[in-house]
C-alpha cells in the first residue's frame, strides 16, 4: 500500500463505528497487514500481548479500551514487558473518543480525538514500511488532498476521454490548475466568503450534474471579468460575486469537462477540505504526477523532501544570507543592506519541475526578510523580494504551471505570516500575468535569455503558462543586476537509458568539446551549461545528481571540461540516500556538488557519519571525485601498474544455453556414461555469492570427437552451433565452427589446474566488504565476475579489505545501488607499496583468517555471512584484524575515517602515474 491509500482506509476506519474489539485489527489492516497476519493474531497465535490487547512483533503495541481509561493504557502498554520483548515500534490506545500514541524510538507522542487521529495517519507509516522524513509524515493534509484529486482527475478522463489526447490534455491540466486555486482561495478569504466556490457549485449545480460544467465555466468567466465589463459579459448574478483573479490563470478557453454524479461529489468532497494547510513544499511533487500517466501508479512516491533540499541551498547560498544576518546584529544600514542584496538575488531551477527549489528558496529568503524589517523596527514593510526573482524551466506543462501556483500560494502564506491577512488580502488580487516558469527543454533552452546575468529584459522562447499571449515575452527583473544561483535536481538518466533525443540534446552540449560525450549520464548536461553560465555572470550552482557522475569513466570526461571554464566544487555531499515516500523507503544514491567561478571561496565536504546526521568539513580543494585532495582523474589501463598479478573476465559461452546446465540437469547427465569427464562446475557472482551450483560442458578440441559419440551432448553442441549460426554478432557466427567449446576461453597458463580467485563484477553496497574467495581446481569462472588465476593467498587480504572497497565505490562507479567491479579501473589501478615479502606473509595469515572464519559457518554462503546485521563476530574479528595490518603497511597505523583513506590512495595514485602522459580535452570556451 502506499500513502495514500492508507490515509484513505484510515480516513474511513475513522467515519465508522467504533467497536473495541475490532479496531486493532481494522487500524493494522489499514496499514496494509495481511489476512494471514491479521488471522494469526486473531487466534491468539502470534499475539503475544501481555495485557489483553494485541501486539504485532517489532511493530506496534495495540489496546482499545473503555470510556476514560485512554491515559492508563498507554501507561500500561508503555511498561508492558511483552512490548520490549517484541520490541514495538509503537504503542496505541483508544476509547473511541479519545487517542494516544507513542513513538517509542523517539518519544514523539500524539494525543487528540478520535475523529482526528486520521490527520496523524503519517506518524505510523513505519507500520507499513514507508520510513519518511517528519515534514512528510506531518503533511497528512497534502496527501489526503493529492490522493482525492486523483480520484476526481480519473473519474473526469472517464466521461471525458477526448480531454485525455494530446490535443486537450493541457486543457485538462489547466482546468485542475485552476480548481487548485479555487480551494485555496476559498479557505483563506480570497474569495471574502468562506467555502464560496464549492458552496456555489453544490447550490448551484444540480444534484444530477447534468449542469455543473455550465456552473463551473460561469465562475471561471467571472474570474477573468473586470467588474465593470461583467455586465456586458453576461455574467451571471450568482457568479458576479467571484473576484477579479486574472493573472493569464482564468484567461482563454474557459471548457469545463462534463461531470458525472460520483465526479460532483468528489468535487464537494475536495472543497470541503482546510485548504489552509496545504504545504507547497511538497504539495507540487505529488500533484504533478495526478496529471501523468506514468506517475500516477505510484502517486505521490517520488518527491524532493523540505532536509534534503536545504542541504543543496543551504551550502549554495542561503547559509551565507544568515551568516550576514547574524553579523548586522542590530545595525540599520548593514540590515539595509542586506535586505537590498537579496532583492537582488536570482534563484534559478533549470528542471523546475513542480516548483520545490523555488518555493523553498523563496520562504527561506522571506523568513530572512522578515527577522530584518523586525530587527528595523519595520515588522509589516512589505516584502522587497519579487517572485519574478524565481526563475524555472520544466519540460512538462502541468508541472510547469503547478511551480508557478505554488510559489503564488508561498508568496501569500507568507504575507500572512509575517505581515497580516488584511495586508496579504489588500495586495493579492489581481494575480500578476507576468509568467516566469518557462516551459521548454532546458538543454536546448538559452539560460542567459531567460535569467540574464545584467540587464532587465527576459525574452521567453514558448507562450507562457497561463495562457498569455505569446507576444507579451519580456519579463521585467524588479531589481537590477545580483548573485544567481543555479539549483535542483535534473532528471539523471545513464547512458544507456537516454532516449536518441536525449542523445541529441547531450551532443549539442558536448560535441564541441570532447568525443566520449556519449558515455555521460544525462545530468551531465546541467553540469556543463551551469558552468558555462558562471563564465558570464556571478553566479554559482548545485546540482542532485547520481553518484555515477563522480565515479569511472565519467570522471576523465566531464570535469576537465568543467573546470577549464574556471569552474571549481564550492562544497559537495559526498553519497547518501535520497529517500522517498515509497515502502521500504527505497531511494537513489545521490552526491550533491556544487559549482562556482568565485576565486576566494571557503570549500566545504559534508558526509554522512555513523550516529550522526551530516559532518561538515572545511578543506582546501574539492576534486571530481568529492575527496578533499587534487584533481586527478583515473583512467582505465589494459594492464596493471601497481605490480598486481593480472585480473580478467572469466570465460564466456555464448551458447544459448547448450553447454550451461542447472545441478539437476548436471546429475541427469552425469548417468550417462562417459559424460562425466566432460562435466565442471560453472560459477559466476550469483552463484558464488548465493552458494548456488551450476555446471558446464568443458570439451577441449581433443575431445570434440569423443563428446559427440554421446547422444545427450551432441544434441546439446547442435544446439550451440544454431544458436550461433542465427547471432548477429560475426565472432559468434564464426565460433559455431567450433560449437563444442565456450567462445571466450580465460582459464591462465595452466589450463584446468589453475585455482581461479573470484571476484564478483557487481555487489550490495550494504556488504561492508567486497565478496572474494578461492573456487576448486577446475571451475570455470563465468564471464558475471572477474578471475585471477593462480593468484597468491594475499590477493584475497587486498581485495577484502577496506580500503580496497573504498577504492572501488569511489573509482568504479555503481549499477542501480551496487558497486560495480572493473579490472581495468579498480584493480589495475589499485594504488599499493611496494610490499616486502614481510609484508607479504602478514597478508597471507590474514587472508588464511577470513577464509577459515568462513569455513566455520559452513555452508552459509557469501550472502548470508555479510549481512551486515548478521556478520558473525569472528569473521568480522578476522576483517579487522585484516583492515589493521593492511593500513598499518600503508601509513603505520589505522586511518581515521574513509575521507583518509581516500585520501592517502589518491596521493598514491598520483605518485604511481606521474610519470605516465596524460590525455586531457583541447577545448575552447564559447564567449
Amino acid at each position: 500500500m502506499n500513502a495514500f491509500e492508507i490515509e484513505e482506509a484510515i480516513s474511513s476506519l475513522a467515519e465508522q463505528p467504533f467497536v473495541a474489539s475490532e479496531f486493532p485489527y481494522l487500524f493494522l489492516q489499514a496499514y496494509g497487514a495481511k489476512e494471514t497476519t491479521l488471522r494469526r493474531l486473531r487466534s491468539g497465535e502470534t499475539n503475544k500481548s501481555d495485557i489483553g490487547g494485541v501486539l504485532q512483533t517489532t511493530n506496534i503495541h495495540i489496546k482499545a479500551v473503555a470510556t476514560g481509561a485512554v491515559t492508563d493504557a498507554l501507561r500500561d502498554l508503555k511498561s508492558s514487558p511483552a512490548t520490549s520483548r517484541a520490541k514495538a515500534k509503537f504503542i496505541l490506545a483508544t476509547d473511541g473518543v479519545d487517542f494516544q500514541a507513542e513513538d517509542l524510538n523517539t518519544g514523539e507522542v500524539i494525543v487528540c480525538e478520535y475523529e482526528k487521529f486520521p490527520e496523524c495517519f503519517g506518524f505510523f507509516l513505519p507500520l507499513a514500511g514507508i520510513s519518511t522524513v517528519k515534514q512528510i509524515r506531518e503533511s497528512s493534509f497534502d496527501i489526503k488532498a493529492t490522493g482525492r484529486l486523483n480520484r476526481l482527475y480519473v473519474e473526469l478522463l472517464k466521461d471525458n476521454p477526448e480531454w485525455s489526447t494530446s490535443v486537450r490534455r493541457h486543457e485538462m491540466n489547466h482546468f485542475m490548475a485552476r480548481l487548485i486555486f479555487c480551494f485555496f482561495a476559498e479557505d483563506t478569504d480570497i474569495f471574502m466568503k468562506q467555502a464560496l466556490f464549492t458552496a456555489t457549485v453544490e447550490q448551484m449545480s444540480s444534484k444530477d450534474s447534468s449542469d455543473t460544467h455550465i456552473v463551473i465555466e460561469a465562475i471561471f468567466k467571472a474570474m477573468n471579468t473586470r467588474s465593470e465589463h461583467r455586465a456586458s459579459a453576461g455574467i451571471p448574478r450568482w457568479a458576479n460575486v467571484f473576484p477579479y483573479v486574472n493573472g493569464g490563470l482564468f484567461s482563454g478557453s474557459t471548457d469545463v469537462p462534463v461531470f458525472s454524479k460520483i465526479a460532483r461529489t468528489y468535487l464537494l468532497h475536495i472543497g470541503g477540505l482546510d485548504w489552509k494547510k496545504i504545504n507547497p513544499d511538497i504539495f507540487g511533487s505529488m500533484i504533478q504526477a495526478v496529471a501523468d500517466d506514468d506517475e500516477r501508479g505510484s502517486l505521490g512516491m517520488h518527491y524532493t523532501s523540505v532536509p534534503n533540499i536545504l542541504k543543496v541551498l543551504n551550502p549554495l547560498f542561503l547559509d551565507d544570507l544568515r551568516e550576514r544576518l547574524e553579523e548586522a546584529g542590530d545595525n540599520p544600514r548593514k540590515l539595509l543592506n542586506l535586505r537590498s542584496r537579496m532583492s537582488k538575488i536570482r534563484v534559478f531551477d533549470p528542471a523546475c519541475g513542480s516548483g520545490n527549489f523555488l518555493v523553498i528558496a523563496y520562504k527561506q529568503m522571506r523568513e530572512i526578510e522578515a527577522e530584518i524589517n523586525k530587527r528595523r523596527g519595520e515588522p509589516e514593510r512589505r516584502s522587497e523580494i519579487p517572485l519574478t526573482n524565481f526563475r524555472g524551466i520544466e519540460l512538462r506543462d502541468f508541472p510547469a504551471e503547478i511551480a508557478r501556483l505554488a510559489l503564488i500560494i508561498a508568496e501569500y502564506q507568507s504575507d500572512v505570516l509575517y505581515r497580516g491577512q488584511k495586508e496579504a488580502l489588500a495586495e493579492f488580487l489581481p494575480l500578476d500575468s507576468r509568467n516566469w516558469i518557462t516551459c521548454g527543454n532546458a538543454l536546448r533552452l538559452d539560460w542567459f535569455g531567460l535569467c540574464p546575468p545584467t540587464g532587465t529584459d527576459v525574452r521567453l522562447h514558448s507562450d507562457d503558462l497561463f495562457n498569455s499571449p505569446l507576444e507579451q515575452a519580456e519579463i521585467d527583473f524588479q531589481n537590477e543586476g545580483g548573485e544567481t544561483y543555479i539549483c535542483g535536481n535534473p532528471p539523471y538518466l545513464g547512458a544507456s537509458l537516454q532516449s536518441s533525443e536525449q542523445k541529441d540534446d547531450l551532443a549539442s552540449i558536448f560535441e564541441t568539446y570532447t568525443k566520449n560525450w556519449k558515455l555521460l549520464d544525462y545530468v551531465a548536461g546541467w553540469f556543463m551549461k551551469a558552468a558555462l553560465y558562471g563564465t558570464r555572470a556571478k553566479a554559482s550552482a548545485a546540482f542532485v545528481s547520481t553518484n555515477s557522475v563522480c565515479q569511472g569513466q565519467q570522471v576523465p570526461t566531464l570535469w576537465p571540461l568543467i573546470f577549464k571554464t574556471g569552474n571549481v566544487i564550492k562544497f559537495a555531499y559526498t553519497s547518501f540516500k535520497w529517500a522517498n515516500l515509497a515502502s521500504n523507503n527505497a531511494g537513489v544514491t545521490v552526491v550533491i556538488v556544487g559549482l562556482t567561478t568565485s576565486a576566494g571561496t571557503a570549500r566545504y565536504l559534508y558526509s554522512k557519519v555513523e550516529g550522526k546526521d551530516v559532518a561538515r568539513k572545511e578543506v582546501d580543494h574539492i576534486n571530481p571525485y568529492l575527496v578533499p585532495t587534487d584533481d586527478v582523474y583515473v583512467r582505465s589501463e589494459s594492464r596493471p601498474i601497481n605490480g598486481l598479478p593480472s585480473m580478467d573476465y572469466g570465460s564466456k559461452p555464448a551458447d544459448g544455453g547448450g553447454l550451461i546446465m542447472s545441478l539437476f540437469d548436471k546429475e541427469a547427465l552425469a548417468k550417462v556414461a562417459g559424460a562425466d569427464q566432460f562435466l565442471v562446475p560453472y560459477i559466476g557472482s550469483t552463484e558464488f555469492i548465493d552458494g548456488k551450483q551450476r555446471f558446464c560442458l568443458w570439451i577441449e578440441d581433443r575431445q570434440a570427437p569423443m563428446a559427440r559419440e554421446i547422444p545427450e551432448i551432441s544434441s546439446r553442441i547442435e544446439n550451440v552451433r544454431a544458436f550461433r549460426q542465427n547471432s548477429t554478432k560475426k565472432p559468434t557466427q564464426v565460433a559455431a565452427q567450433r560449437p563444442h567449446a565456450f567462445l571466450e576461453i580465460r582459464y591462465g597458463s595452466n589450463a584446468r589446474k589453475a585455482v581461479p580467485c573470484i571476484v564478483p563484477i557487481h555487489t550490495s553496497e550494504n556488504r561492508e566488504y567486497l565478496p572474494v574467495g578461492f573456487l576448486p581446481v577446475g571451475t570455470v569462472v563465468s564471464n558475471a565476475a572477474f578471475a585471477v588465476y593462480d593468484a597468491p593467498l594475499w590477493t584475497i587480504s587486498l581485495i577484502a579489505s577496506r580500503l580496497h572497497l573504498n577504492w572501488i565505490a569511489t573509482v568504479c562507479g555503481k549499477i542501480k545501488t551496487d558497486y560495480r567491479y572493473s579490472n581495468t579501473l579498480g584493480w589495475n589501478t589499485f594504488p599499493l607499496p611496494k610490499l616486502t615479502e614481510k609484508n607479504k606473509s602478514d597478508l597471507t595469515r590474514c587472508a588464511e583468517d577470513i577464509l577459515l572464519a568462513r569455513e566455520a559457518h559452513f555452508p552459509a554462503s557469501i550472502a548470508d555471512l555479510y549481512d551486515p546485521e548478521k556478520m558473525p563476530a569472528d569473521l568480522k574479528a578476522a576483517h579487522d584484524r585484516n583492515d589493521e595490518v593492511l593500513e598499518a603497511i600503508y601509513i603505520g597505523r589505522r586511518f581515521r575515517n574513509d575521507t583518509e583513506r581516500l585520501e592517502k590512495l589518491f596521493e598514491l595514485y598520483t605518485k604511481m602515474t606521474s610519470g605516465k602522459p596524460t590525455k586531457t580535452s583541447n577545448i575552447k570556451m564559447k564567449a
